[in-house]
This record gives C-alpha cells, sequence and structure tokens, in this order.
C-alpha cells in the first residue's frame, strides 16, 4: 500500500509500449528521470499492429521486468492496439475511428465476447512473465460498454478515459482530463500546444494530474519542451507516482469488486 496521498498527485504515463517503440520508451524514462519522475505507468501493447509478439522478443521482455523492478508499472493496453473497419459504419464511426484515432481504437465498439478473449489472452500472456496487471487502459482511451464489463469481470482494478479514472470494484469515477497531445501535422500540434496550456491552467487544483505521452512526441521539440516544462511545473507541488499507487493511497480503496 502507497502511504503518499493522492490529493495533490501526477501520473505522467507512457502510451503504446511494445518492442516497436522501446527506445523511444527508454528515451521518455531518461528524461523523465532527469525531471523528478522516478516511475511511470507503461501502458504496453501485446501485439502491436500484429507486427510481433512482445513474448517474443527476449530483450524486451528483459528489459520490461526490469523496469518494473525499478518501480514503473505495467499497464495493459488493448492487445493490437488496431480496429479493423468494418462494412457501412456510421459517419460518427468513421470520425472516431479513422479521423480521431487512425484506426487504433480497438475497443472503441467491440462486443462481449471479442473483448474476453483479448483480455484473458493479455493477462494470460503478461502473466507469463510473472506480470499480474492492475489496470487495463484502451487504445486512445476508448473503451466500449462491453469491453469495460469484461474487464471489471476479469479481475482488473481500474481503467481510464480520456477525462476519467475509475475504480472498477466499486464503480467511483475521479474526473481528470489527461493532458494529450496530437502531433500527426502541423495545425494539430500547434492545438495541443495551445488546448494543454489552458488545460494545465485548469487542472491545477485538481487532485490528480494526468499526462500521456506517445512516442511520436519525441520527434517535436516544442512539443517535448512543453511536456518538460508542465512536468517540472507539477512536481514544485506534486507527488509524481504511478495509477496503481494513486488507487491504492485512497482510504478504504479496494481493488477487487
Amino acid at each position: 500500500m502507497n502511504t503518499a496521498s493522492p490529493a495533490h498527485a501526477l501520473v505522467v504515463s507512457i502510451h503504446d509500449v511494445s518492442p516497436l517503440t522501446q527506445q523511444a520508451t527508454q528515451e521518455f524514462l531518461v528524461r523523465l528521470h532527469s525531471l523528478g519522475v522516478g516511475k511511470c505507468p507503461l501502458l504496453v501493447v501485446p501485439n502491436h499492429h500484429h507486427r510481433g509478439h512482445f513474448l517474443d522478443d527476449k530483450k524486451f521482455c528483459d528489459w520490461l521486468v526490469e523496469k518494473s523492478d525499478a518501480g514503473h508499472e505495467i499497464v495493459i493496453h488493448g492487445y493490437y492496439h488496431r480496429r479493423e473497419r468494418k462494412p457501412a459504419e456510421s459517419l460518427w464511426q468513421r470520425l472516431m475511428t479513422q479521423t480521431y484515432t487512425q484506426d487504433e481504437g480497438e475497443f472503441y465498439d467491440i462486443d462481449e465476447a471479442q473483448a474476453t478473449a483479448l483480455v484473458l489472452k493479455a493477462q494470460a500472456e503478461f502473466a507469463a512473465l510473472g506480470f499480474h496487471p492492475h489496470g487495463f487502459i484502451a487504445p486512445a482511451w476508448l473503451l466500449s460498454e462491453a469491453g469495460e464489463r469484461v474487464v471489471r469481470a476479469a479481475g482488473l482494478a481500474y481503467t481510464t478515459r480520456i477525462g476519467s479514472v475509475l475504480n472498477l470494484a466499486d464503480g467511483k469515477q475521479h474526473d481528470s482530463a489527461s493532458m494529450v497531445y496530437s502531433v500527426r501535422n502541423a495545425w494539430r500540434r500547434a492545438a495541443s500546444l495551445a488546448w494543454n496550456a489552458t488545460l494545465f491552467q485548469r487542472l491545477k487544483n485538481n487532485p490528480l494530474l494526468r499526462i500521456g505521452l506517445h512516442p511520436p512526441d519525441l520527434d517535436h521539440p516544442a512539443i517535448w519542451n512543453q511536456i518538460a516544462k508542465y512536468t517540472a511545473l507539477a512536481l514544485e507541488d506534486r507527488t509524481p507516482m504511478t495509477y496503481w499507487d494513486w488507487f491504492s493511497a485512497h482510504p478504504g480503496f479496494q481493488s477487487k469488486p
């Protein structure tokens, strides 16, 4: 049980962790450590875009165990991080799954059978390395109602969405909009910088400040510079922790339904 107070916390999470992004993740960890963030949730994709299962990469597995031993939290982040397009999709579905997520909203409209197969498969594969993750976070934070039922039934303790974090055991939702950056083109980068500057100010008094990082953020100095700036400012009066630290620090927290 973590003894830190959840009243003024900072969680910096690294998304899309896999053998494809190991180098970028390690670079994030080095930079964050220099700022004073000693541990992060690492959102691990078991078979990133169908391009190779993490268990097949021994060096990655050894590295992941090392990071876990150092205090970083291993979180299940979907399974393939890919949603195949479907026939006769509505305009809203296309906007959410193609424009907004670039076909990565794997759990956006997943049904119970599909979600069960993927979540249980992921749990078994993480267990093969000795990991028993407490959290499941869907790609792009898009988790269907059926998907939420499945992760709860699978015994996972929490999930997060872009605007909140959810204790799956008692159903209590904590409002906390995550800072996150879209870097696909210049206008998205400019909009992200402006939006996150506003969001940081808005969240100053929120018990939990969340910053979500993605590997492409490192390719854009202006993006990283803002991330570093707000991380450093947050650390002036916030405690860096993982999601599991944060949930566990709540009085009366229960991790099981």
